[in-house]
């Protein structure tokens, strides 16, 4: 996220395999409140454990976890309290990421993400940890908890911090530039750092994790073999289309552009050489080749600063947006989809005046948005016609 702190300290003043079956009404989707009275503390994420229906788990960027009814029925229940470990005073710090095993229930474990105190001289620590729940996922064992791995964050921005696992098993992990403006270390065009990187590990064997035989830098020289993907600034908003496998990423831009990717394997997505499809410094060979461009970009104008990647929908409810990537702006609120097979020109849902933070799936494929501040509510997008209706 970019332009974190001045629009929060703002808001809390004032209080896709087959063709898409329909293109998204113009304007046609607002957000509505999917859980009233359920707020949430500047929350980062929701997620669903897989197959469990009835709950849904909810990260504040403090360093909680809490889960509640899908119902709605019964008051959310605190599953951890990180806040003694985690790092959150910078305003893209704190509880990133979380992901439950493939296997779950029948393996109980997840991964968290979080930012950490830093160590000598580093500003902030990034984190990834494995935890075990003896009791169906009502609380996280923190005396279990296991490091994965550990990364020293130069600046306290541009942490990135989503994990999530792949339809191949691995788990994924998105980190941004290591902060600062510009990215003066040139981190994201680098091999031998994780800055700037998506990386993919395998955490489900050896401990605490063994990098897959089929990375894209495994054996190169001078490159850390984790790296699946390059180039990225501050990948914010990803996953993976539950239909197709696909891995989309929303990835925050400098001043000008915000970018969405379709992730392949070994990708480079052009930063810092590219802001979007523009060089972002000519002194560089931005036009070089093999960097590849986004499938969509939009500019700061309207008050969009920080795109926030988002889901290719798979719902029930929303015929017309099935198969089509949805995702929105942190700071003007606004959203839009793009068809997942054919890539085209973005169409916008609707401008909900919401500081999209996050978007998260239910065990339905139902998209829920976090809102950040403000309200602190979980969102689901509704046509808009429904908004106000008895």
């Amino acid at each position: 996220m970019r332009h974190l702190l001045p629009l929060l300290l703002a808001l809390l003043a004032a209080a896709y395999a087959s063709p898409a079956p329909a293109v998204p009404a113009e304007d046609g989707y607002t957000l509505e409140d999917a859980y009233p009275g359920r707020r949430f503390t500047l929350a980062t994420g929701v997620y669903a454990a897989p197959g469990d229906a009835r709950h849904l788990y909810v990260l504040e960027r403090a360093g909680r976890v809490l889960r509640f009814a899908r119902d709605g029925s019964g008051p959310p229940e605190v599953v951890l309290d990180l806040r003694a470990a985690v790092d959150s005073r910078a305003p893209e710090a704190g509880l990133l990421g979380l992901a439950f095993d493939p296997d779950w229930p029948r393996m109980p474990r997840v991964w968290l993400s979080y930012t950490a105190p830093g160590r000598d001289g580093a500003a902030l620590e990034t984190r990834l940890v494995r935890m075990e729940s003896g009791d169906g996922g009502r609380h996280f064992d923190l005396a279990s908890a296991r490091l994965v791995l550990r990364l020293d964050q130069p600046w306290a921005n541009h942490n990135g911090g989503r994990i999530a696992f792949g339809p191949d098993g691995y788990l994924y992990f998105g980190l941004g530039d290591g902060g600062a403006g510009g990215d003066p270390q040139g981190n994201a065009q680098r091999l031998d750092t994780w800055l700037g990187k998506l990386l993919r590990l395998d955490v489900r064997g050896a401990a605490p994790y063994a990098v897959p035989p089929d990375n894209p830098f495994a054996g190169q020289a001078g490159a850390r073999p984790e790296i699946w993907a390059l180039g990225l600034r501050n990948p914010w908003g990803w996953g993976f289309d539950r239909s197709t496998g696909a891995l989309w990423l929303g990835d925050v831009g400098q001043d000008r552009w915000e970018e969405i990717d379709r992730i392949e394997r070994g990708g480079n997505y052009g930063w810092n050489h590219r802001e979007g499809r523009h060089c972002f410094r000519p002194r560089f060979a931005c036009r070089r080749h093999g960097l590849i461009d986004p499938l969509a970009e939009y500019g700061h104008t309207g008050g969009r600063c920080s795109v926030t990647g988002g889901h290719v929908y798979r719902g029930p409810r929303l015929t017309a947006l099935r198969g089509w990537y949805v995702y929105g702006d942190f700071c003007s609120g606004e959203l839009w989809a793009l068809d997942a097979v054919r890539p085209g020109q973005p169409r916008r849902l609707g401008d909900t005046g919401v500081a999209i933070a996050a978007f998260g799936e239910d065990v339905d494929g139902e998209l829920l948005v976090v809102e950040y501040a403000g309200r602190g509510r979980l969102l689901r997008l509704a046509p808009a016609a429904r908004v106000g209706e008895p």
